[in-house]
């Protein structure tokens, strides 16, 4: 006597419904809802899907195996039984389609009554079937019915949009419910609307216009917004601003705009910042000049002593000229000063910043060099340093084991050049004044890198069965200490146009380091070709191809060789 069981999410089901799941399991006699889009399933007694059911159940998915017995957790005959699964549910705009089915034995699949896919009969292995379909907008009802007569039983149905973009080109339905907020006191304007329908969505894009300009898109240029809410500061010009939320799904079709929100924002908007501040050293002190702003009245000029912890004093206010003079600055002394344009209503503009020297000198060297290991596909050496106190320092000059390496504006480099294993680096920096005046070298700071320049041996054991599905390739486990991955190449025969022949070689597979084996599924057609195996180590190192030490196999793959 041969005992014969199936698997079944119905197991699962039962023990969600008793721990108090999401899905649910009831008897015959008691009604069962099943919130959209989880599927009503139904069991019965015979193949013909009529009568009582014997179990009525709420399912996340079709995907049963039973194997050779009745599903667990209802009484039904180990053959001969029927599963009928429902739902309806709304599918948005719609669009097209796959509606992919298989089982064994028999499955019929409708769409709003209307049969679409028919493989209703008693097979011995398991049928697929997969088709195309347009599904209108709005809610749709799906039905599956599947039956088993004898033997081992399985069923699953999938039903996905087709997101290709050249497929696909219909658009989502635009978001609706949209509510839009404004904080005066924050100039913050806070849209909601109410998350779409469509099974393919891929998020929302928010756009914004004045009323006499085009739309404008102020969400992220390659990300979209994937919550039902988003944050927006308008300019605080006073002005009406309009905003437009469009869904976009994953085949990138855009919907149309949805309903306009309009919200009116503070007036807080002073003049542009002054531009083409230029500072200027000379004996009788600093002399300062810009750009005329358009809507300013005054400006005013604003000083701090570099290096120190002196406050941001203003020492200059109501200049209604585009230049002014620091007759107070103190020679040898480094000054940032920042020029700003008030207008006639009081806003004062961003300021603009210049750096000078009065007395120039040559700034001090920066301290606090590092260098540490920040390799990852390349290697690479990432330095940062402390920056002097000096203001008017532009840039800085990078040496390494004395020569200079670079030049960089910013607190660090980093260094992709020839960075070899197992070798020692040694790096000093200077500072570089506006005057081109350079600092004495920092304190040196020297690193070793990790690592060797040795392939790993040539692997071991190589051997290659032909087979039906492939080759398989076999080999002993590399010994190697920093063994990170295996790599499978094939050689094929050419002619060399002289009446001889050349093996040229190709990289088929990555292997991880514990693999021994690769079946490489080339086809049956008789060809005599080579496989061979390299081991590569953490630091990349690897033997060639060509390598004389490496390990080939020929094999002749199974079939009748193609001819010319």
């Amino acid at each position: 006597m041969t005992i014969r069981t199936r698997l079944s999410a119905l197991a699962t089901t039962a023990a969600l419904a008793a721990s108090g799941g999401l899905l649910t399991a009831a008897p015959a006699s008691a009604a069962v809802t099943c919130a959209s889009p989880v599927w009503t399933a139904q069991y019965f007694a015979n193949t013909t899907l009529t009568g009582t059911p014997k179990l009525t159940v709420c399912d996340g998915a079709i995907a049963e195996n039973y194997g050779w017995g009745d599903p667990a957790g209802v009484t039904l005959p180990a053959d001969n039984f029927s599963v009928r699964w429902s739902l309806t549910r709304d599918f948005g705009s719609g669009g097209p389609f796959a509606f992919t089915a298989e089982a064994q034995d028999g499955i019929r699949v409708y769409l709003d009554g209307v049969r679409r896919i028919d493989l209703w009969r008693n097979v011995t292995t398991t049928q697929k079937k997969t088709v195309a379909l347009t599904v209108p907008a709005g809610r749709h009802t799906l039905r599956v019915d599947y039956a088993t007569w004898t033997g081992a039983a399985n069923v699953k149905f999938t039903y996905t949009p087709n997101t290709s973009a050249t497929v696909d080109k219909v658009r989502p339905l635009p978001p609706t419910g949209a509510s839009v907020s404004y904080d005066r006191a924050l100039d913050k304007a806070t849209v909601k609307w109410a998350p779409n329908k469509e099974m393919d969505l891929a998020g929302y894009r928010l756009y914004r216009r004045l009323p006499t300009t085009a739309w404008a898109r102020i969400s992220s240029s390659t990300a979209l917004i994937t919550g039902t809410s988003y944050l927006n500061y308008p300019p605080p010009t006073g002005q009406s601003y309009l905003y437009e939320l469009r869904a976009v799904d994953r085949a990138g079709n855009e919907s149309w705009g949805g309903a306009d929100l309009t919200v009116v924002s503070v007036d807080r908007t002073p003049t542009a910042a002054p531009a083409g501040v230029t500072a200027t050293d000379a004996a009788t002190g600093v002399g300062l000049a810009w750009q005329p702003v358009t809507g300013a009245v005054k400006y005013a000029v604003h000083r701090q002593r570099t290096g120190t912890t002196d406050p941001v004093a203003q020492v200059a206010t109501g200049v209604t000229g585009t230049t002014w003079k620091d007759t107070a600055a103190a020679e040898q002394t480094g000054y940032t000063y920042w020029v700003s344009a008030v207008d006639a209503a009081g806003n004062v503009s961003p300021r603009t910043a210049v750096s000078v020297s009065h007395g120039d000198y040559a700034p001090t060297a920066p301290t606090g060099l590092t260098v540490v290991d920040a390799s990852d596909a390349v290697r690479q050496h990432m330095l940062r340093w402390t920056a002097p106190a000096d203001a008017d320092v532009v840039s800085y000059r990078v040496y390494r084991d004395g020569s200079l390496l670079g030049t960089s504006s910013f607190a660090s480099y980093k260094d992709m050049q020839a960075v070899w294993h197992g070798t020692t680096y040694r790096y000093t920096v200077s500072a570089v004044d506006a005057a081109g005046h350079e600092s004495p070298l920092s304190t040196e700071a020297s690193i070793t890198t990790e690592g060797d320049l040795v392939a790993p041996a040539p692997v071991t054991g190589v051997k290659a069965t032909p087979r039906e599905d492939g080759v398989l390739i076999e080999w002993d486990a590399s010994t190697e200490p920093d063994l990170k991955r295996y790599e499978v190449f094939k050689a094929e025969r050419y002619d060399d146009g002289d009446g001889g022949y050349v093996w040229l070689a190709h990289r088929v597979e990555y292997l991880v380091d514990s693999a021994t084996s690769f079946l490489h599924p080339s086809p049956a057609d008789g060809e005599t070709v080579m496989y061979g195996v390299i081991a590569v180590d953490d630091w990349e190192n690897t033997l060639g191809v060509e390598d004389p030490g490496l390990n080939w196999v020929e094999v002749t793959e199974l079939g009748t060789p193609v001819t010319e």
